[in-house]
């Protein structure tokens, strides 16, 4: 079979099109060949959190693989059959569990059978979705179009050590059912979690104290429970916020602290992301836009959503999974926008 040619320079020419290229290889057991991988980054071609994707897909795959190596800006990945069952993955560094979940979870729920994933690597890191924010925007979301899975937080792991664990659970969804995200419908409560790791508690009381205090206008009920941990390799802390609405959808927002941040300074951040996105207007805040697109495209029939924005990430998602799928993704101006695609309706297979 021919392979899929991706150019990595695509766009923002970031680890995006990699993940989503893996995820569509491995489920469609289609070649892929990635050149000019992460071209516009700082530090180009492969890292530690893209090569742990890239061994996760393999593993779940039984891929014969070329160019996964540190610094590597091209890539083959020939999937031979998926598996399901019980994976560890470990990053090795404080390279995101998120973003690796991203590549793992749509070839997870594609599978026959239930499966377990051990991955170790950052919990809550810079530029990528912590594992707050993914149990309870994203998985929440996912639930609608009949995606079963769930995360258990083991050790929060931060930059720059990482060494957070988490076991994702995923249950076989055998089809996607379609969306139509147009209107948010009422905020009915404001929750969140701010956590601290190797640090005074009253740092994630700070963070809890300064967000409540800031979403109070909204008149709806805030509820941030605070986690202190002293089981980190480093210290860290940050907030995951999330509204949601009496449609059942869930609009999320995150911050994180670093050295010389006030604690204050974290929580109202996080909850200043959320206000906007809530201002917006939008069903979906923007990054669950870039994240729900794969999904949309394999449900079955006609989805569309609001997001807030139509990120970069949105565009360079439109491209891969275009060059995969017999699909075309409509991307409206404005904000809020549209998102809309008619998916393929992917079954499960073996």
């Amino acid at each position: 079979m021919e392979a899929v040619a991706i150019d990595g320079s695509y766009g923002e020419g970031g680890g995006q099109i990699l993940r989503t290229a893996l995820a569509l290889s491995s489920l469609l057991l289609r070649p892929v060949e990635i050149h000019n991988i992460r071209a516009k980054r700082r530090n180009p071609g492969l890292q530690h959190q893209h090569l742990t994707a890239v061994r996760a897909a393999a593993a779940l795959t039984d891929a014969d693989v070329g160019g996964a190596e540190i610094g590597s800006t091209r890539l083959t990945f020939s999937p031979r059959g998926r598996r399901c069952g019980e994976f560890s993955f470990d990053i090795g560094t404080a390279g995101s569990v998120g973003l690796v979940i991203q590549t793992v979870l749509p070839v997870l729920l594609f599978s026959r059978c239930r499966s377990k994933a051990v991955i170790r690597g950052g919990t809550d890191v810079p530029m990528a979705p912590p594992v707050d924010y993914i149990a309870n925007v994203m998985f929440r979301l996912l639930a609608h179009m009949g995606a079963r899975a769930s995360i258990r937080l083991i050790k929060r792991g931060h930059y720059p050590r990482g060494d957070g664990l988490v076991e994702l659970i995923v249950e076989p969804a055998g089809r996607l059912a379609p969306v139509s995200w147009r209107e948010r419908g009422n905020i009915t409560r404001i929750a969140g979690i701010s956590h601290a790791v190797n640090l005074p508690r009253h740092v994630a009381e700070r963070q809890a104290k300064a967000a409540e205090e800031a979403l109070r206008g909204l008149g709806a009920p805030v509820e941030i429970a605070v986690e202190h941990r002293q089981d980190g390799l480093g210290p860290g802390s940050g907030v995951v916020l999330w509204a949601e609405t009496d449609g059942g959808l869930v609009l999320g927002a995150d911050a994180l602290g670093e050295r010389g941040k006030p604690a204050e300074a974290v929580g109202r951040e996080a909850a200043e992301k959320l206000l906007r996105e809530i201002a917006s207007g939008a069903a979906l805040d923007a990054h669950m836009g870039d994240m729900i697109m794969l999904y949309m495209a394999l449900a079955e029939g006609p989805s569309e959503v609001a997001v807030s924005e139509i990120t970069s990430h949105s565009r360079t998602n439109a491209y891969v999974i275009e060059r995969f799928l017999p699909v075309k993704f409509s991307l409206g101006d404005g904000r809020p926008a549209t998102i809309s695609v008619t998916g393929i309706g992917l079954r499960a297979g073996p």
